[in-house]
């Protein structure tokens, strides 16, 4: 059975406290992909009622500065981290949990930072990353055909009509658990918890035996000499204190956004304040789309997401439509071509490009490229292919001259067994263990500390 029977409202009859302030609602007349059927037009004006009411997430200065750490990493003067879940699940904005998505994403940057010697700029997947884009709408199991899951702010993951009915106020729940994780991060990344010298710290809830925090461990022990050596020539330390951490996500749900869209009261331009850093993504870059089209209104820092037959042409044309002005940490491209094809496409693309974007961010995805179903049915990623796909993103722009200026993955703190390969070899059996992701495989601690190690000594030769 399915829930496609009931008029399908549209969404662009809902009225905004701004109309058409700067072409911010031009979007709703371009047929957006990707978004929700919703059966209750009052539901939804009420839940966007509530949502444009509510304070801002993040602070456009805060994502001024961030624009400004990611144009350091387009000269190679910094690099970027992204990291998290693939999907965000309101059940799993637990303390415990946040907290060690944190902690694998500082001992990242921590190995990449002391590996590479140079500044590390943290983005979390998180406090936003609760939509997902589907290949089809629907769902289809023992001749029950149901809408796809499309993420925690969409409908649930039960395979039940209740369930998987688009509902609007679960809008208003991901702005309230967004809202509590940043709390959550800015008490462990402003409080102390990402004191550097606590870098052995970081390590306590994590499985000892694993090589990854063998290795980890040496490499704090070298940390602590040199802060000793510093300590004993009188530095300040003060700086090491906290850290700078931002939050982003796909801005998928264009009626979540517009909603928490905001005119800042410093320069009277738009920011979207559900997040730092926002990202279109492969299904969604249309040049002539309507989430290209909002996000060209915004001034947060954005990236698109580009596949393996993306053309010198489109982005050219993306660069042009995004940041006209060449503002150097505005757009970012991130690349997820998959392993097998990254050596062809890439060089391809940058060749195409040549030097007429100095300004953009180039950011490899080596997880949506390279994911298989396993023989045991699971939907995996080989972790060989994921580092294959980041060697041959790093080898393909210094054969061009242009930056590999970041990493955007998906990982988690626990300890689940969702990636095939890497130092603890999990094999096919083996994914059966701690398989919990609902959408996408994510990297585990010991695998994402094993990227970090591999990929410090790119970022070595880089240099």
């Amino acid at each position: 059975m399915s829930l496609h029977t009931d008029p399908v409202f549209d969404s662009r009859d809902i009225a905004t406290t701004a109309d058409h302030l700067g072409g911010l609602d031009d979007w709703r007349d371009m047929e957006p992909l990707q978004q929700p059927t919703y059966l209750d037009p009052e539901a939804l004006e009420d839940a966007v009622g509530r949502l444009r009411s509510s304070p801002p997430l993040i602070f456009a200065g805060e994502a001024d500065v961030l624009k400004q750490r990611i144009a350091a990493a387009s000269r190679g003067e910094a690099f970027v981290l992204a990291g998290g879940d693939c999907a965000e699940s309101f059940a799993g904005a637990q303390a415990d949990r946040i907290r060690a998505r944190i902690q694998t994403v500082l001992q990242m940057a921590a190995v990449l930072t002391y590996g590479g010697s140079m500044p590390v700029v943290k983005i979390g997947r998180m406090a936003g990353q609760f939509a997902k884009p589907r290949s089809a709408d629907t769902e289809t199991r023992d001749g029950v055909t149901l809408p796809a899951f499309r993420g925690d702010i969409v409908n649930g993951f039960e395979f039940t009509e209740d369930s998987r009915r688009h509902d609007p106020a679960r809008l208003v729940q991901a702005y309230q658990v967004s809202a509590s994780t940043l709390n959550l991060i800015r008490a462990f990344t402003q409080g102390g918890f990402a004191d550097l010298r606590l870098v052995h710290e970081w390590n306590r809830g994590f499985l000892t035996s694993n090589p990854g925090y063998q290795r980890y461990e040496q490499m704090a022990r070298e940390i602590d000499r040199a802060i000793r050596f510093m300590d004993a020539c009188g530095a300040d330390f003060d700086a090491l204190k906290t850290t700078e951490f931002y939050a982003a996500h796909e801005a998928l749900l264009l009626e979540y956004e517009r909603a928490l869209t905001r005119i800042d009261s410093r320069t009277g331009q738009a920011y979207d304040v559900s997040g730092h850093f926002l990202w279109i993504g492969e299904r969604t870059r249309q040049i002539d789309g309507a989430h290209v089209d909002f996000l060209s209104k915004v001034r947060n820092p954005i990236g698109v997401k580009l596949g393996p037959t993306a053309t010198a042409e489109e982005a050219l044309a993306l660069a042009e439509k995004l940041d006209p002005e060449g503002e150097p940490g505005r757009l970012t491209f991130v690349t997820r071509m998959g392993a097998s094809m990254i050596a062809e496409a890439l060089p391809k693309l940058l060749k195409g490009i040549g030097d007429r974007l100095p300004q953009v961010t180039w950011v490899c995805d080596p997880m949506h490229g390279n994911t298989i179903t396993s023989n045991t049915g699971y939907k995996t990623r080989r972790f060989e292919d994921v580092m294959a796909e980041v060697e041959r993103f790093f080898t393909a722009h210094q054969e061009a001259g242009t930056v590999p200026g970041g990493l955007h993955v998906e990982l988690t703190g626990d300890d689940v067994t969702e990636i095939m390969g890497g130092a603890t070899e999990i094999d096919d059996e083996g994914l059966r263990r701690r398989y919990e992701t609902l959408v996408d495989p994510r990297l585990n601690h010991d695998q994402s500390l094993e990227m970090a190690f591999q990929v410090a000594e790119y970022l070595t030769r880089r240099s």
